[in-house]
């Protein structure tokens, strides 16, 4: 059962990864060969307007210019952050799903896995929040495909806010979690975050 599963998440990951990668360069082309291009979309994430807007912090510091040449640099450096957000990704899933099988082991009384429990706990929540952080706080593209109706990356998006606030959840509930009342709320937090993360990867096959 393990082996096709693992099989599943390559392939996955090879065709999110595929996506970056030729949207990228797609839009490489487009700025070399039409300078008239606008640099920035008309729509952009608040966290990338902060960062790489025309007034964002990137643009006043003066270390990215808003310029041709400066944008095909923040493309590739989109694209390198976009595949790290997936590789990232998979980390974490992998991590989620072992420090639930050490947490339900937790809750049957194995308390000398509380250590175990915790420090998988912290390595996920690094390489959960770096890909958060890969795909907030990336150069945005240069066109905003607004696709009317549902999609796989509208799908994608509002399971990221799911996981995201189940996530935050988990760990502020995560030191209550001896109390009684506060342990089934913890864990329905955590399920609740692996499967919404789960779910936010697999949409991104279709």
């Amino acid at each position: 059962m393990k082996k096709p599963f693992v099989l599943y998440l390559l392939v996955l990951f090879g065709v999110a990864s595929g996506r970056a990668q030729t949207d990228s360069l797609d839009l490489l082309s487009m700025l070399g060969a039409n300078e008239s291009v606008a640099l920035l979309p008309g729509k952009m994430l608040f966290t990338q307007r902060l960062l790489w807007g025309e007034k964002g912090l990137m643009r006043t510091s003066g270390i990215a210019p808003l310029e041709t040449k400066g944008r095909e640099n923040e493309l590739k450096i989109r694209r390198t952050m976009l595949v790290t957000h997936q590789v990232l990704g998979f980390a974490s899933l992998a991590g989620m799903i072992a420090q639930g099988i050490v947490g339900s082991r937790l809750y049957q009384g194995e308390y000398r896995l509380r250590d175990l429990h915790k420090g998988l706990g912290a390595a996920v929540n690094i390489t959960y929040f770096t890909t958060a952080g890969m795909s907030l706080f990336t150069p945005p593209p240069l066109i905003s495909r607004e696709v009317r109706g549902l999609n796989s990356m509208k799908i994608h998006k509002s399971l990221a806010v799911v996981h995201l606030s189940a996530m935050v959840a988990t760990n502020l509930l995560a030191e209550r979690a001896k109390d009684p009342d506060i342990k089934p709320i913890h864990r329905a937090a955590a399920f609740t975050a692996f499967g919404s993360f789960l779910g936010a990867m697999v949409v991104m096959k279709f």
